[in-house]
């Protein structure tokens, strides 16, 4: 990977780390939220769930857009789409609104994973794609941690939820400054583009020929992953909305920090660990091998998650320790997938659709778990958990019986 292409994939990971800090400013505060509002978890889940699901199911309307009016344009109306909507969130007046400006809020972000995303496809090779979604990946988790850790230091110094939300507006304004005079126009040729256009020229010994993209998409094994996608999606979004209230009910207090601070640090603290699987996934995946570390990687959650649901007290914070490296893993894995399945030019569309199922279809998640933990106050955790290990096991089955597919058809770009 050339330094330039480096640069580059850095800058769209910084856009990756901000999307997953708005994805995660709601959970940051939900308990506030729902203090103030007097509603329990079940209500709190379903603003959870508002956000979550434009944040998904608009993302195939913003790889079709991405794919006409140019990724890089895209981006820079997620930004400031998204800092406009924080701000609406900061200054809603009641319930109602808070539920409409989440859903816009949603809606902005979903433009993001496809488009950031087929960027880097495009200035990638299959070779050195892992490694950058892997980086990609990385600077995800961080954002993901990131919220919490915002939220933590903004609270702790007695300001409010609402701003909260303001702060969180500042970095998307400077962040689309920062991509509109570095990050090169849709229309200008990338590295990669330059030498598929060589290689295509004849040459006396042929060894260029390895450059060269195979024209067709695999649509078959593309709709089996998404599919397994779906259910690790309904996974994801009910892990991170809740989780700074799992990690509240530890019975410890650390000094003087205010119990909203603690939580949201240690739910930071917790998904930055979600680093290190994204960084080994990078490093040890190749394109043969990209669906049977999936497939492991799906299997091995499961039993994080039961842990998850029957940890009490300061084993809460183990549990979760061990899950978030482990899950984290199948990002940089699914991504490759997808870049390997469907052919360049309509990747945008290709991430567009699989998010708006992970996202989309896993939004219902908060809203669901939420509705457990109401249901049945002493066993909801067991019970909940217990789900989303039997989902995350079905996925597993799934991306094997996707790697039987995938080697059999030889599949890959």
């Amino acid at each position: 990977m050339s330094k330039r292409v480096l640069q580059i994939v850095l800058l769209i990971s910084c856009c990756h780390l901000l999307v997953h800090v708005y994805e995660q400013s709601f959970s940051s505060v939900e308990q506030l939220v729902g203090d103030q509002y007097g509603v329990t978890q079940a209500i709190t889940g379903q603003l959870g769930t508002t956000f979550r699901l434009p944040f998904g199911v608009c993302a195939l309307f913003a790889g079709w857009l991405a794919d006409r009016w140019g990724a890089r344009r895209m981006l820079l109306v997620y930004l400031l789409g998204c800092a406009v909507a924080a701000c609406l969130v900061a200054v809603s007046p009641s319930l109602a609104v808070l539920f409409l400006t989440l859903f816009v809020m949603g809606t902005f972000a979903s433009i993001y994973h496809p488009a950031g995303l087929a960027l880097i496809g495009r200035h990638t090779t299959a070779e050195n794609r892992p490694m950058a979604l892997g980086y990609h990946g990385i600077l995800g988790s961080i954002g993901i941690a990131t919220g919490p850790f915002i939220a933590a230091g903004v609270l702790q110094f007695e300001f409010t939820w609402q701003q909260y939300y303001f702060f969180l507006a500042v970095p998307g304004v400077l962040l689309a400054v920062l991509i509109g005079l570095t990050l090169p126009r849709d229309e200008a040729p990338t590295e990669v583009e330059e030498a598929l256009a060589a290689a295509a020229k004849p040459q006396a010994n042929g060894a260029s020929a390895a450059l060269q993209t195979p024209a067709g998409s695999n649509w078959g094994c593309y709709f089996l992953l998404i599919s397994a996608i779906l259910l690790s999606g309904f996974v994801y979004a009910s892990v991170m909305t809740f989780l700074a209230r799992y990690l509240d009910d530890i019975g410890l207090r650390f000094g003087d920090l205010a119990p909203e601070s603690q939580r949201n640090l240690l739910a930071g603290g917790v998904l930055l660990l979600g680093a290190i699987g994204q960084y080994t996934a990078g490093r040890v995946a190749r394109p043969h091998t990209l669906e049977r570390w999936l497939m492991l990687v799906f299997f091995l959650t499961a039993p994080c998650l039961l842990a998850m649901g029957v940890a009490q007290g300061p084993w809460r914070i183990a549990a979760a320790a061990v899950f978030a490296p482990v899950f984290f893993m199948h990002q940089p894995l699914y991504n490759s997938l997808v870049a390997k399945y469907i052919r360049r030019e309509r990747r945008s569309l290709a991430y567009g659709l699989s998010f708006t199922l992970g996202f989309g279809g896993g939004s219902l998640g908060p809203a669901i778990t939420g509705a457990l933990a109401t249901w049945s106050e002493r066993y909801g955790d067991v019970i909940s958990y217990s789900v989303l290990a039997g989902l995350i096991l079905v996925s597993s089955l799934m991306i094997w019986i996707l790697s039987r597919l995938g080697s059999r058809d030889g599949v890959g770009h």
